[in-house]
């Protein structure tokens, strides 16, 4: 598995006097860490026995260990631009969002290109986009590409679309497809590798700072560059942070493979975004009179799964519409008539977002090994009966959207993530968005949700030995400052909860809506710090 890497830490770490989330024991309180694997978890009076054979001794009191979590979908450099830059995703109002890109063009007057990213005009109560007019006055004529909070479309001025070959020049309303592809690559494009370099530090850092891991990198050369990838893999091997798994979402196997890539994977687009009107669906939209985009046909879906599977390189696509959903499953199947099931399970091909599904493609992903790469976040942002959702779709068919309950129950393997900058790195809210999904039939437990959230991004990059704290496993941990800890059945979705130690599960915190969600005190990858919490 093609993963950033360093060298492993030689001391050996003895953490006691807290919780430590294991299945090898659901009373552990501490756990030793030896050349960066864990070597033992057990109870306090036991660790006695190591205290005076390790390097050093972490009073955990009172904290929780957990597995560090992995987000299965990031775009790192975006994230880091979104996080150093113009961030709309929280403007109110179109006004609100104008006024912000004027006080940024303001601030940066040597940006060649100013960027921005977040808006969402169906949260406005103005209900539209910025213009190309107010856009031009608000930046004083300066080039400005403004993504959507999905990332799918854009609005931009005048003078990026001047530097921009392939952009029309008359356009106005938001870019999609070729256009949106043309003016982002013209604004990436005017990125320093110094800044592109101080963004995917950003990004790694605030990940380590909420407790992940692991990032799974989902590049493209329409969404990022080729050196862009490649730099940020050695950035994260040579620095301490998180573990960067990279996907290069191209139909060329090649080339996934020369640029150190997991999979030809990640975002290598079936479809849009229900947000830009581009996923592709079986009818048409609610508020609009037409079904969305279809870029890949099954046979192109069945080509890619074959040459993927023969060069032992993942496969994945970025699908979110029902009808883009069944293209997938189409040219999966037909991949397996000629490769054999066995070996197409083997490979844990990946389906991204994968909103739109029905119980026979859910059926179909069970069949064929897919994994869901899925985004609760999305569903706590755009669902509910007044969500974005709703509007593109119409109450009834936005219920259907996001059915990890029913994924699970069919052994669907799932892989939570952000799609950061489309929503925020936030793990924890992320289990709770799974736990408590706005339609009731789709939760899951919270001990389900943070599986999928911790190990269940370890196997989507085909690894069953990490994502778990037991000997032998990564020493990738994070510790915790939360409330009491609570046992949740197996079968439950948010009732019965228990502190009961005879249960003899390991507790999670009580992630009920309107609690305060853990903090992270330290971050741990491959036995070497990462993050520790100023004051800690």
């Amino acid at each position: 598995m093609p993963m950033s890497e360093s060298s492993a830490p030689t001391e050996t770490v003895l953490l006691r006097r807290g919780e430590v989330h294991s299945p090898a024991d659901p009373f552990a309180t501490a756990m030793v860490v030896e050349r960066g694997q864990v070597a033992w978890v057990g109870s306090e009076g036991a660790a006695d026995a190591f205290a005076d054979g390790v390097d050093r001794v972490i009073d955990l009191d009172g904290a929780l260990v957990t597995p560090a979590f992995t987000d299965a979908h990031v775009h790192t450099t975006a994230t880091g631009l979104a996080l150093t830059g113009l961030d709309l995703s929280d403007a109110p109002t179109l006004a609100a969002a104008l006024a912000r890109v004027r006080e940024f063009a303001a601030a940066r007057p040597a940006d060649r290109v100013l960027l921005g990213h977040g808006w969402d005009a169906s949260a406005w109560p103005e209900g539209r986009p910025p213009t190309r007019a107010e856009l031009d006055a608000a930046t004083g004529g300066r080039p400005l590409y403004l993504s959507r909070i999905d990332v799918h479309s854009a609005v931009v001025t005048t003078a990026l679309l001047d530097l921009a070959p392939g952009a029309p020049a008359d356009a106005d309303g938001p870019l999609t497809g070729d256009a949106h592809h043309a003016v982002r690559a013209t604004a990436l494009g005017a990125v320093t590798p110094a800044q592109r370099a101080d963004a995917q530090r950003a990004a790694l850092a605030h990940a380590a700072s909420l407790g992940i891991g692991t990032v799974h990198e989902c590049a493209g050369p329409e969404i990022s560059s080729e050196d862009d990838l490649t730099a940020l893999l050695r950035l994260a091997a040579e620095e301490p942070g998180p573990r960067v798994v990279g996907y290069w979402a191209e139909r060329d196997v090649d080339r996934a493979r020369a640029l150190g890539a997991a999979g030809a994977a990640g975002d290598l687009f079936v479809d849009g975004a229900l947000g830009s009107h581009t996923a592709c669906l079986s009818r048409p939209y609610a508020d609009a009179g037409h079904t969305g985009t279809a870029h890949l046909d099954a046979g192109d879906v069945a080509a890619h799964v074959v040459a993927c599977t023969e060069a032992g390189l993942q496969a994945g696509f970025h699908a979110i519409g029902d009808a883009a959903v069944g293209t997938v499953v189409e040219g999966v199947r037909a991949a397996a008539e000629k490769l054999g099931p066995a070996r197409v399970r083997a490979a844990r091909h990946r389906v991204e977002h994968a909103e739109m599904l029905t119980p026979e493609t859910i059926a179909a992903f069970a069949e064929l090994g897919l994994t869901a790469s899925v985004q609760p976040a999305f569903d706590a942002l755009w669902g509910g009966d007044d969500g974005m959702y709703a509007r593109r779709l119409g109450a009834d068919r936005a219920r259907t959207l996001n059915p990890y309950a029913a994924l699970l129950r069919a052994g669907v393997p799932l892989a939570f993530g952000s799609d950061s900058p489309v929503t925020p790195l936030d793990p924890w809210g992320t289990v709770r968005a799974a736990a408590f999904h706005r339609t009731p039939e789709h939760r899951v437990s919270v001990r389900a949700a943070f599986t999928a959230h911790t190990r269940g991004g370890w196997r989507a990059v085909g690894r069953d030995d990490a994502g778990v704290l037991v000997p032998g496993a990564p020493a990738d941990y994070a510790v915790w400052r939360t409330g009491e800890l609570i046992v949740q059945a197996p079968d439950d979705r948010v009732a019965r909860w228990s502190t009961d130690p005879r249960s003899g599960t390991p507790g999670l915190p009580d992630l009920t809506p309107g609690r305060d969600l853990p903090v992270c005190l330290r971050t741990v990858v491959g036995g070497r710090t990462v993050f520790v919490r100023p004051g800690e």
